[in-house]
């Protein structure tokens, strides 16, 4: 049976998006109950996404088309962060290489980063659903040549209704294999999206709850960073892996909903 401790002291929630609140376009539970009830618990609540192939605004989009309503600063996908960590060593922008969709060329685009095959500071690497040979050989090349490595996020699958298919972590590894070169990975679980969440929620970690599905990211960022960790089984993660790992989540629950029910009980 799941873990279900007590959760009384959580004032913040920091969710993931796949595997916690939809496969793809197929949503999790009842995603506009699950919000009410967290708005009436009085609880902030925002979303932090390893995914980088939506923008803030899409995100917001495809929230709308499962009845949720949130506000741009809810939202903290790996392309903004990736974008920032950008700014800080760039700060007047310049050319990169993207492996990408949308959501990602979108964000860099918006921080004066924009694409090109030549003369680049970064290659930046994330999910890309159209990842072919020529994209791995001119990364390979640019790559080989002294431009920065970047993944936006190490996921080497993501889960939809069909089941695992390859994620980002799938892409960098064949870019690693190609250049012998390791990425800087810019989401989770490094802390520096939680961090940002944090300071967006304005809560310190020890008050706040992440739920997510990925033990090798979602909850070792989050205890990392000191904050509770919920797993839910409804993405990645069997119940089995989960109890075998070493550093054990605060709590296993079936999906959001019971996470919920477990803060609102409390």
């Amino acid at each position: 049976m799941p873990t279900k401790p007590s959760l009384s002291s959580i004032n913040a929630l920091i969710l993931d998006m796949d595997g916690v609140l939809w496969r793809d376009q197929q949503p999790i539970g009842d995603l506009p109950t699950i919000f009410q009830a967290i708005e009436r618990s009085g609880r902030k609540v925002v979303l932090a996404t390893n995914n980088a192939t939506l923008s803030v605004a899409q995100y917001l989009d495809k929230l709308r088309r499962f009845g949720v309503e949130l506000q741009g600063w809810q939202i903290v996908n790996s392309p903004e962060a990736t974008a920032q960590y950008l700014k800080k060593r760039f700060p007047e922008g310049g050319s990169v290489y993207i492996i990408g969709e949308a959501g990602l060329r979108d964000t860099l685009e918006a921080y004066s980063f924009h694409h090109s095959e030549t003369d680049v500071c970064a290659v930046v690497a994330g999910l890309d659903r159209q990842f072919n040979y020529e994209k791995l050989k001119t990364a390979t090349h640019l790559i080989r040549s002294g431009a920065l490595f970047i993944g936006t996020n190490p996921d080497r699958t993501f889960p939809t209704p069909q089941g695992l298919v390859p994620g980002a972590g799938a892409i960098l590894a064949a870019l690693q294999a190609a250049t012998d070169v390791e990425p800087i990975i810019i989401g989770k679980p490094s802390v520096e999206m939680y961090r940002l969440a944090l300071e967006r929620l304005n809560a310190c970690p020890e008050e706040t709850l992440v739920v997510g599905d990925r033990l090798e990211t979602d909850i070792i960022g989050a205890q990392r960073l000191g904050c509770r960790a919920a797993l839910v089984l409804s993405g990645v993660t069997s119940e089995s892996v989960a109890r075998s790992w070493q550093s054990a989540p605060d709590c296993i629950a079936t999906d959001l909903t019971e996470v919920i029910a477990l803060l609102t009980k409390d």
